[in-house]
């Protein structure tokens, strides 16, 4: 069976942010290996500002899982983990997206590969550079590095364990 490398974001303003990061870690083992987990960044809120602080990270997972069952184990943690669907960019006790599966497009209902709205969001370029600085995004011609020197990283803070 073939490994595939993903890369996952994950985002927390609600509860205990430091242990919802952990709590995803622990329940992405169930189906995947987490082989590289950036550092967590304070970020402020995005989309809809009136909310508390979100706390970002971004990890690169190996699975062995398609696209469609990988978006719904991840959906299920989710759940677990007690998330409530809002409005967009609403609070959140945890949110996890699918960033960059191997070198895959996809555009469907349920699922864009890449993500769409990755290269103009700081908080997601931010934490992916430490991990993957050399990453090229599918379909683009510069690499993460370059990316996320262009959006910058205004409101994006590494926070001190």
């Amino acid at each position: 069976m073939n490994k595939h490398i993903v890369y996952l974001s994950l985002g927390t303003n609600l509860g205990n942010r430091l242990e919802n990061l952990k709590q995803v870690l622990e329940s992405l083992k169930e189906f995947c290996q987490v082989v590289a987990s950036s550092s967590v960044y304070e970020t402020d809120p995005w989309g809809f500002k009136d909310q508390p602080i979100f706390y970002n990270q971004v990890v690169r997972i190996e699975t062995i899982l398609e696209p469609l069952p990988l978006l719904q184990e991840i959906k299920k943690i989710e759940l677990e983990m007690g998330r409530i669907p809002t409005f967009q960019y609403g609070p959140r006790l945890i949110d996890i997206d699918i960033l960059l599966y191997d070198r895959l497009m996809m555009n469907s209902p349920e699922l864009k590969i890449p993500h769409p709205q990755m290269k103009s969001r700081a908080f997601v370029l931010t934490p992916l550079v430490e991990i993957a600085p050399d990453l090229v995004i599918p379909g683009e011609e510069v690499d993460i590095e370059t990316l996320n020197r262009i959006a910058g990283s205004s409101g994006v803070r590494k926070v001190e364990e």
